[in-house]
C-alpha cells in the first residue's frame, strides 16, 4: 500500500493496520470512535466481568481503555509508537452498565518522544479519569514509502 499524503487518510490506514491485530482492545469491547493526526477516540462497555470487589469497575480495565486510545493516538504519523511511561489519577469510580469513552490528545512531540493526555468520561462528560502517556517512536512503519 502507498503511504496516503493526507494526514486524516494516513492516521486512519494506521488505525485500521493496529486494529487489525489488536486482539486485547477488541476482546474486551472496545470500539474506536474517531482518529486523527495525534488523537483517538475510544469507548468500551463495563461489563460484570470488569467489576471488583468493591461493586466498581476495576482501575485496571480504566487504565487498560487509556492506554488503547493513547496508543491509537500515538501511532497516526507512520511511525510505530509506544509506551515509555503512563501514569493515571483516578477521580470517580465507574460502574456496571457504564459506556466509557476516552479521548486521547497529543499535548507535545519532538524527535522520537511525545506526550497525549488522556480523559476518561461517562456519557453524561462525568470525568471518571486522567491519563498522561509518554511515547517513543521504535524506527518501524505500517507502510514503507
Amino acid at each position: 500500500m502507498a503511504v496516503p499524503t493526507d494526514p486524516q487518510a494516513l492516521a486512519r490506514a494506521c488505525a485500521e493496520a493496529m486494529w487489525a491485530d489488536d486482539a486485547a482492545s477488541r476482546e474486551l469491547g472496545m470500539v474506536l470512535e474517531a482518529v486523527g493526526p495525534g488523537r483517538a477516540v475510544m469507548a468500551m462497555p463495563v461489563t460484570a466481568a470488569m467489576v471488583n470487589g468493591h461493586g466498581l469497575c476495576h482501575g485496571g480495565y480504566i487504565f487498560t481503555l487509556s492506554d488503547s486510545a493513547f496508543a491509537f493516538a500515538c501511532n497516526t504519523y507512520n511511525d510505530r509508537a509506544v509506551a515509555a511511561q503512563c501514569s493515571i489519577t483516578y477521580l470517580r469510580p465507574a460502574r456496571l452498565g457504564d459506556r466509557l469513552t476516552a479521548t486521547a490528545a497529543e499535548r507535545a512531540r519532538a524527535g522520537r518522544q511525545a506526550i497525549y493526555d488522556i480523559t476518561v468520561t461517562t456519557p453524561d462528560g462525568t470525568i471518571i479519569a486522567e491519563f498522561r502517556g509518554h511515547s517513543r517512536t521504535t524506527g518501524g512503519v505500517f507502510f514503507k514509502e
